[in-house]
């Protein structure tokens, strides 16, 4: 056997991994930074010359939510700098699930804080001072709202819902196309939800009222391999009887009783979920999460301290403050698990996306070539890494397989060895 091995054939190629928002996102953080730091001077000097201690315990607690902020900020802003620095091998797309990582631990930190003064509190009650302590938590949370609002969106980014609905109405991960025929409206849709990926066509809009029946449908891709389906009526849409193969990038010709509609479906290699119902993760930038989730953490702090202080004054139950303290810590540790598991996961290379692995060895596993060996791990927002290797009995080189490739947008960095047998 007789074997060769081939790179990236290109001469020059970008190592720029940041996510399409990151110039977007570092602003909005430095907002919420400028927020925080307002607010946390105005509370500490007010309760100076005021003599409210409460003002200042606040302020200086606003001190540590603002220190919080600083690490994602400054992470968009070192990672942007030293976006082309040829130190970083992968570049620096990975910085912000490292300041994700950071900020998730102080969570953690944060959440024993507060269940250990609540804990504190409860078997030692100190007097509250309602006049003082209310209108403080309120004016946080207010803050807070306006944070969440200034990082809305990026948080969101990427972020895939996974549905129990099986109805045609949604589409789930596959492209889906609206016609308008002489039957009305039709849907023609690819589901791959926890199943091998199958055509439907529904009825949005029938003429008659009643689904029309389909024909059948033909793709052809642009090799000029060709592959016929049938149709089973399963009530609310028509399902393809065979499996659609690798990669979904063709042109569909649906047969109607009214004719043919032509459709081309194109590849994008979009973010999928994993057998848990998640977000697989490859998308999502996980800094502007972790700012968001202080936020959100902050807030629920509020919310419940709110919440203690009117039951506590109104009933005189005293205990609801630290009550509400441990609830607000136990809501605060479960993000953090959550933000440390993810962002873990990213630092420690793992597979971000097993369904993209599948399309990937399927797209090149064609006329024989198989794929012996094959890693796939993050480098940042949207921008995967490959490394595989391809055994095949015929003259070709990497160029063959990184065309055949080449409809997954998010792959932007891909190293192909091809053995000859």
């Amino acid at each position: 056997m007789s074997a060769f091995k081939s790179a990236n054939v290109t001469t020059e190629h970008s190592h720029v991994f940041l996510g399409t928002g990151h110039e977007q996102n570092e602003r909005k953080t430095w907002a919420v930074i400028v927020l925080c730091g307002v607010m946390m001077l105005v509370e500490i000097i007010g309760g100076s010359v005021f003599g409210s201690l409460a003002l200042v315990a606040d302020g200086l607690h606003m001190s540590t939510h603002a220190g919080a902020m600083l690490i994602a900020a400054l992470a968009y802003t070192y990672a942007r700098r030293h976006r082309h620095d040829s130190r970083f091998v992968f570049g620096t797309g990975k910085l912000g699930d490292l300041a994700g990582f950071s900020s998730a631990i102080i969570l953690a930190m944060i959440a024993l804080l507060i269940g250990y003064e609540a804990v504190l509190r409860f078997l030692s009650p100190v007097p509250i001072h309602f006049t003082e302590a209310i209108p403080i938590a309120v004016v946080g949370l207010l803050v807070n709202i306006v944070s969440a609002w200034l990082l809305s969106g990026g948080e969101h980014q990427g972020h895939s819902h996974g549905h129990d609905d099986d109805h045609a109405d949604h589409n789930h991960d596959g492209e889906s196309h609206q016609l308008a025929t002489k039957l009305g409206i039709v849907q023609l849709s690819i589901f791959e939800q926890s199943t091998p990926p199958r055509f439907r066509v529904s009825f949005k809009s029938a003429a008659s009222g009643v689904n029309a029946p389909v024909l059948g449908l033909e793709t052809c891709r642009s090799d000029g391999q060709r592959q016929r389906f049938n149709f089973i009526d399963r009530g609310a849409y028509w399902e393809s009887v065979e499996e659609i193969s690798e990669p979904h990038a063709f042109t569909a010709s649906l047969e109607l009783t009214d004719g043919s509609h032509n459709v081309i479906f194109e590849d994008h290699g979009h973010e999928h979920l994993d057998i848990h119902g998640a977000a697989s993760g490859a998308h999502r930038d996980y800094n502007i999460r972790s700012a968001y989730v202080h936020v959100m953490a902050d807030a629920v702090v509020s919310v419940m301290a709110i919440t203690g202080l009117v039951l506590a004054r109104t009933f005189g139950w005293l205990w609801m403050d630290p009550l509400a303290g441990i609830v607000g810590a136990l809501v605060i540790a479960n993000w953090s698990y959550g933000l440390v598991r993810d962002t873990g996961r990213i630092l420690l290379d793992m597979n971000p996306d097993q369904h993209m692995c599948a399309k990937v060895r399927a797209a090149i596993e064609v006329g024989g070539d198989k794929v012996a060996d094959l890693h796939l791990w993050r480098l940042g927002p949207g921008h995967l890494g490959a490394v595989l290797s391809v055994i095949t009995g015929e003259p070709r080189d990497c160029r063959y397989y990184r065309a055949r490739l080449g409809h997954f947008k998010n792959l932007s960095h891909l190293t192909i060895e091809v053995v000859n047998s």
